[in-house]
């Protein structure tokens, strides 16, 4: 399997600097970062690594569900998922990520609700991401 990569160019000290990070391995894009921004409730045009976090588990998720609804015997029509990461203060100092909350709805056809959220539940513990994350409480909301 490919390993991908992405790298951020930092200038400054944590509270006044920023950087850019890239995509590197697609080429996708670059986006800019910035502490204050990062810990502000609005963005105004700058991701973080709570958003990049966002974008590969709710990805990674989607990926996972459709494959075990698949070997439930279903189909997806259609996926809507979202993560929410959260950022807060650690006890003692710093920040961590606080909580994970993914999202899922959509049109799945050839199995029944229960069987659809028992697959939504699994790819929530299975996806590579969940695993990579499993020291972050990661809960399901999931609408079928």
């Amino acid at each position: 399997m490919p390993t991908r990569t992405s790298r951020t160019a930092w200038k400054g000290s944590l509270e006044e600097g920023s950087g850019r990070v890239e995509l590197s391995s697609s080429g996708a894009g670059a986006f800019d970062v910035s502490f204050p921004k990062r810990s502000a409730e609005k963005a105004e045009g700058t991701t973080s690594p709570e958003e990049l976090i966002a974008a590969a588990h709710s990805s990674c998720y989607a990926m996972q569900f459709s494959a075990l609804v698949g070997e439930a015997g279903g189909t997806v029509e259609s996926l809507d998922v979202s993560a929410d990461v959260s950022l807060g203060p650690e006890q003692g100092g710093g920040f961590k990520l606080t909580g994970i909350v993914l999202n899922v709805s959509g049109d799945i056809s050839g199995i029944d609700a229960d069987a659809a959220r028992k697959a939504a539940e699994d790819a929530k513990a299975t996806c590579p991401v969940s695993k990579a994350l499993s020291g972050v409480e990661i809960s399901l909301k999931a609408g079928f």
